[in-house]
């Protein structure tokens, strides 16, 4: 039903959306005031997302294609507008999410925040050129353009070559034994091994017993020479000579590696590879040409390397002849500004964007957003506290409080509960996950949270000193032995030594950018990792549980990743009807050809690709998104069929799946860290990073391991609710009393202070960074008052 909307003396003051479906949402109404920062709460799967992006932002989008042009019309068509009757008074929209899109490895934090273009610029106008060099364009000035990329590595900055070391790992074997390893498998390497018997090389000699330039030349030429080979007759099959073209054991894996779409394949072309930084540009990426320009007595390539604060400086005492100069300078400095300000000062231009966090990332584009200088619009920004050390938090809000002053709509959903404190507007959702969320239980100004009794939020926002109370802190564990890092190097980390004590519980703080993830999850995960095999080392696995996707596309979900999928399909091919067809269990995939509906091929949806958008799913017009055609889809289980059982919630198919043991227990799993609310089938796609993270975490949960495992989390409390926090925080305390280790790398106070041990990380970010102020116990490193966690963590022991 539609609702009117009542006039209001500024007819567009609020966002007005009736009868929003999305997901789990049941039919809302809400009216969420313009131009101030409205923060969407709720816990984890309450629908809080889907209402800020699934329905507003999806539904800004949508009017923003419809404004463009009339093929977008064709294409949203497509894609459904979102399940509502009606959005109002809806600006134009901005979305900044953490977990869209994953930049590629050419893209920097230059050519996120832009930076790199302006940089360009003024070395290209107000630059220093050699005398007699004619004036280059900003074009040359860019490793990503054929202008300006050294020729030598393509403007990669780094070659791969391969070496005899790595393409023959073992001299003694002949090449018909496998000498040449890098060798593709099967039928192409016996191929390849027959046009060498055929060339008039000894297959059977051991390959250090091969003349130096024979081997040289097997392995490195570039030449492809084409002969006839007659293969050696089997008697039970008759092979006629063939023409063969021989390709040299290098040519083989660089183009592999170049060229291949297959990951696999890729990766293991790159076991027979070394990456070196180019010789020609020395890892700088550009042409001699560009190199020999400078601004201030430096090269482009020098100022790129500079953390930002640093550069600023330069830039601010650099003599400026000219108007070109000044402006372009004073531009550069005002981009800059943003993005210092929200704590990423320490970063350079030149560092690749795969290196950063998904809050580092997130933060950078949002600092581009406010020198943009945009207003009027709607930024929708998912958990931008993420990733944030309580010291960084404050910043954030004044930037938020910026883009609201500015005439901009934000709308922000966040957990942190710092940032809801702040809100002018709350939308609190709920009042739990799932089927049991999906309702708006309050919208309007904080204060009146506190009397709406069945708000999870309110619990933690307006309990006792803050917080409901805690689980009661429970007494330090006692360490049994340590890891000791000694003299580590690796990014901002200089020469720290550092010791990790097993079988307790560990937090790593400090803030952004002062080496906590760099010391936990390239360091200690790999020291670890090489110490394992020695078996006087006292842990025996390390599972490092990240926020990287559990798949890239909508064909891995909760059902595949669990293993629970297998036994699923079992169920189904043991049911009368597909007995009687004869059906296996692979009729029930979705993946392979047979049960699955292929129009869609078993994704349920298919991709519509946007000119200069990125591409996006529709429901499959086929199918409808049940994935599997209609036969397939008359089996049922107890009722059920298999699209059915996919649709279910984890908590419903628990029930739906108790007397089947092997069900039951990776779905109670799941239950018991909190993720109930997920459906079996729900796309890997839909899932957010905190979410990923838990699924790894319950797949070994269920696992039950007796070797003593070091547990490598980086946030893990990303995204939850503090109602949420505390299930997470029940599971991972439980594993170290079954005897395990655990540590996280984190920026919650409350995970902090209930934590064993402290290792705090600082003082500052990147080079003000890297060293460890304070270690010990959360009592301890809280009294030591050294660097910027204490006085936070402090406060945290304080409300408990």
């Amino acid at each position: 039903m539609h609702h009117t909307t009542v006039s209001d003396a500024r007819p567009d003051a609020f966002v007005r959306v009736r009868g929003a479906r999305e997901h789990n949402l049941r039919g809302v109404d809400v009216d969420i005031p313009r131009d101030a920062l409205t923060v969407f709460t709720g816990v984890s799967g309450s629908g809080k997302s889907s209402l800020a992006f699934g329905t507003l932002y999806a539904e800004a989008q949508r009017r923003y294609f419809e404004s463009v042009a009339p093929y977008a019309r064709r294409l949203i068509h497509q894609i459904g507008a979102p399940a509502v009757d009606s959005v109002t008074g809806l600006p134009p929209a901005v979305s900044l999410e953490q977990r869209r899109s994953s930049p590629g490895s050419r893209s920097s934090v230059g050519t996120v925040t832009l930076l790199s273009n302006s940089l360009r610029m003024l070395y290209s106008r107000a630059g220093t050129h050699p005398p007699g060099a004619g004036r280059l364009d900003s074009d040359a000035f860019s490793p990503n353009t054929a202008a300006g990329a050294c020729p030598a590595c393509q403007g990669l900055g780094s070659i791969h070559s391969t070496s005899e070391e790595l393409l023959v790992p073992d001299p003694g074997l002949s090449i018909r034994q496998g000498a040449i390893a890098a060798w593709p498998g099967a039928w192409q390497g016996k191929n390849l091994r027959d046009i060498l018997e055929a060339l008039g090389h000894d297959v059977d000699a051991p390959w250090r017993e091969l003349a130096a330039k024979d081997r040289e030349w097997i392995l490195f030429t570039e030449e492809q020479p084409v002969v006839t080979v007659h293969p050696v007759r089997d008697a039970d099959r008759i092979q006629r000579p063939y023409q063969g073209t021989y390709m040299s054991a290098q040519r083989h894996v660089m183009r592999t590696f170049s060229d291949s779409r297959s990951a696999t394949l890729r990766a293991r072309a790159e076991r027979f590879l070394t990456r070196s930084p180019c010789p020609v540009c020395e890892g700088r990426r550009l042409r001699p040409e560009a190199l020999a320009v400078t601004f201030a007595g430096r090269t482009i390539a020098e100022l790129a390397a500079l953390p930002l604060t640093s550069r600023d400086a330069v830039l601010a005492s650099a003599p400026l002849d000219g108007e070109a100069a000044r402006v372009l300078a004073e531009d550069l400095r005002a981009r800059i500004g943003p993005v210092v300000e929200l704590g990423l000062g320490y970063l350079s231009l030149d560092r690749t964007a795969p290196s950063l966090s998904a809050g580092e990332l997130q933060r950078l584009r949002l600092a581009t957003q406010l020198r943009s200088g945009l207003f009027g619009v709607v930024y929708v920004l998912d958990e931008p506290s993420a990733g944030l050390h309580p010291a960084d938090t404050e910043a954030l809000l004044g930037v938020l409080d910026r883009l609201g002053a500015a005439g901009n709509t934000v709308f922000v959903v966040e957990h942190h509960l710092d940032v809801v404190r702040h809100a002018d507007w709350l939308v609190d959702v709920g009042p739990l996950a799932g089927e049991h969320g999906g309702r708006v239980l309050y919208s309007g100004p904080p204060q009146g949270l506190a009397d709406v009794a069945e708000s999870v939020t309110a619990r933690h926002l307006f309990g006792p000193g803050g917080a409901e109370p805690g689980p009661g802190r429970r007494p330090v564990r006692t360490a049994r032995g340590s890891v000791r890092l000694s003299g580590v190097e690796r990014h901002n980390l200089r020469g720290v030594d550092a010791e990790f004590p097993l079988g307790v519980f560990t937090a790593v703080t400090g803030v952004s950018g002062s080496g906590t993830s760099t010391l936990v999850g390239q360091v200690l995960a790999r020291e670890v990792g090489e110490r394992i095999a020695d078996p006087g080392f006292p842990v025996r696995r390390l599972l490092e549980v990240d926020q990287r996707p559990i798949g890239r596309t909508p064909r891995s979900n909760l059902a595949t990743y669990t293993g629970l999928f297998d036994v699923v399909r079992k169920l189904f091919a043991a049911a009368p009807q597909a007995r009687a067809r004869g059906w296996k269990a692979g009729r029930f995939s979705f993946n392979v050809a047979g049960g699955r509906c292929e129009t869609c091929q078993g994704e349920g949806f298919v991709s519509v690709e946007l000119l200069f958008l990125p591409s996006t799913y529709a429901p499959c017009p086929e199918c409808g998104g049940a994935r599997y055609n209609t036969e397939t889809l008359e089996v049922r289980y107890e009722g059920l069929n298999i699209a059915e059982v996919l649709g279910l919630t984890v908590e419903s198919a628990a029930a739906f799946f108790a007397p089947v043991p092997a069900a039951a227990r990776s779905l109670r799993a799941l239950e018991e860290i909190g993720l109930g609310y997920l459906r079996l089938g729900q796309p890997a796609t839909e899932l957010s990073g905190g979410e990923a993270q838990r699924i790894k975490l319950a797949a070994e949960l269920q696992r039950q391991r007796r070797d003593h495992t070091l547990y490598v989390l980086d946030e893990p409390t990303t995204g939850l609710h503090p109602a949420d926090v505390r299930v997470l925080l029940r599971q991972l305390h439980g594993l170290v009393d079954a005897g395990h280790s655990v540590v996280v790398v984190e920026h919650d106070m409350e995970v902090v202070a209930g934590a064993d041990w402290v290792v705090d990380l600082g003082p500052g970010g990147g080079t003000d960074g890297g060293r460890i102020v304070a270690a010990g116990t959360p009592a301890q490193v809280a009294a030591a008052g050294a660097g910027r966690t204490a006085g936070y963590l402090a406060r945290a022991l304080g409300a408990a």
